[in-house]
């Protein structure tokens, strides 16, 4: 019990920085660690509580740097796309549907990576916006992964670090919330859970604040680049993990 709560402690400090400084990701780095000491059936619940806290966390402190606009259309326009996601995840073949959403990521990411001319918004485009809030209700429901849309967004918007972090957190948390409903209804919110978020919890709450320190200090093109690299990274996981 020791060891697990020990890991359970460092999985969460990790994942909590990761979101914390670039606005999305953890859920890449913590469902699958945690699964390798606790039920998935409580790596999932755990990391959302976490998610929620994170979100509520950072729109408290960093308000008044959401694109509220744009967090409003990508919220609605992901309502669709999550039961979309969800028949795929039901009906299609997972392998293939994961490996077809990491292409399309992986293939976004080296061109933005690696092409001198990108294409950008210089203001907010309601198609764009619908876009890719539908895109990231189809990932999310499909494989629990809802950030590399939003990312493109923001980055298409050129949104510095501060923007990009706080925007990003306005989206997650009623995502994650309305997750956490689900998840009470079905009963998966357990005492093993609440005692697992307990122990995360003085990993958490410094992660989110040197997060915040971190994401203050990236700048511009520096930035940009470890959002591509984190999406290249996402891609590469969805296509090579069965």
């Amino acid at each position: 019990m020791t060891t697990i709560f020990i890991a359970v402690f460092f999985i969460s400090f990790v994942a909590t920085l990761v979101r914390s400084t670039f606005g999305f990701g953890e859920s890449l780095v913590a469902v699958p660690l945690f699964s390798f000491f606790i039920p998935i059936s409580v790596a999932v619940p755990l990391s959302v509580l976490i998610s929620v806290l994170v979100a509520l966390v950072v729109v408290v402190q960093d308000h008044q740097r959401i694109a509220f606009r744009s967090a409003k259309w990508l919220i609605l326009s992901a309502v669709p796309g999550i039961p979309l996601g969800v028949l795929l995840l039901a009906y299609g073949n997972p392998l293939i549907i994961k490996t077809v959403l990491g292409l399309i990521i992986v293939a976004y990411a080296l061109y933005s990576l690696l092409a001198k001319n990108t294409f950008r918004l210089e203001k907010d485009s309601r198609p764009w916006l619908l876009i890719c809030g539908f895109l990231s209700g189809i990932f999310g429901g499909a494989c629990g992964i809802n950030g590399p849309p939003l990312a493109v967004y923001g980055n298409l918007r050129s949104w510095d670090a501060g923007t990009f972090r706080a925007t990003l957190q306005g989206y997650f948390l009623p995502a994650s919330l309305l997750g956490l409903v689900g998840y009470v209804f079905k009963g998966l919110i357990t005492r093993e859970v609440g005692l697992d978020f307990l122990v995360s919890l003085p990993a958490v709450v410094p992660a989110i604040f040197i997060g915040r320190y971190l994401n203050q200090r990236l700048k511009g093109q520096a930035f940009v680049r470890y959002v591509y690299a984190g999406l290249l990274m996402i891609g590469l996981l969805l296509m090579l993990t069965p």
